[in-house]
């Protein structure tokens, strides 16, 4: 059975949010600030399989408590929960490195339904079979192989030669975004909507934030980008094989 860890300093909430997922099948702890979270987190044996994370807690926030897990190398799946109405809030979660966001109020289901998503990918990374013969089939059509590396949606890994790199759910799906629209450009606005789910009129500096890291993942030389080059004027566009579509 996965285990959730509630990190919310609204007892109510928290107390709710418990209650409704061990409904659904979950186990689910609590704690109520940032420092009790990293400490549960960082300790190896934590057992924790997802997180449901609120960005306002007393004393370190929900941005800091992602920033440090990643930095410790930590990538436990991170549901955090926004103030209805922040932007701002989200794409600095992505920042930091939140697999997804969900503002508040938000309708339980909704949350159970992005919580097991995260389960599912965590169960890919580790590994675990799904028993369903369509998510079988889901993951072995998540491959893309381009210029001797390979991108696995399913396991969320970038595979180089010498090495395996660990992506967030969001720097996959935009990587999966445009890969699917390979030699298009792929406008900001379309990233914010249908990658996101943002406004278009969000602060678009971390959709180039995002490309830069991604740049350093697949490319030999990121400053003189081949597969995620720029349009001017419009967003980006991924080319597989250089050369042959500019």
């Amino acid at each position: 059975m996965s285990r959730v860890l509630i990190v919310e300093d609204e007892e109510h909430l928290a107390r709710g949010l418990k209650f409704n997922l061990e409904a659904e099948g979950l186990n689910a702890d609590i704690v109520s600030d940032g420092e009790a979270a990293l400490k549960l987190l960082l300790n190896s044996a934590n057992g924790i399989d997802a997180v449901v994370l609120d960005v306002m807690l007393p004393g370190i926030n929900g941005f800091e408590v992602v920033t440090q897990l990643r930095n410790a190398k930590q990538y436990v799946p991170v549901l955090m929960l926004t103030a209805r109405g922040r932007p701002e809030d989200v794409l600095r979660g992505f920042e930091a490195g939140v697999d997804d966001y969900l503002p508040k109020p938000f309708e339980l289901s909704i949350l159970v339904a992005r919580l097991r998503g995260l389960l599912r990918r965590k169960r890919w990374v580790t590994g675990e079979q799904e028993s369903s013969a369509s998510a079988a089939a889901d993951q072995d059509q998540s491959t893309f192989a381009f210029n001797g590396k390979r991108f696995d949606f399913g396991t969320l890994e970038l595979r180089l030669k010498n090495q395996t790199i660990q992506l967030t759910v969001m720097e996959a799906e935009l990587l999966r975004h445009l890969i699917r629209n390979e030699g298009k450009a792929v406008s900001r606005k379309s990233i914010l909507e249908d990658v996101w789910d943002l406004r278009e009129d969000t602060d678009t500096r971390a959709i180039d934030n995002f490309i830069v890291r991604l740049r350093r993942y697949i490319e030999d030389v990121p400053a003189k980008p081949k597969h995620l080059l720029t349009v001017r004027g419009v967003g980006y566009k991924f080319v597989a094989t250089p050369g042959k579509s500019r």
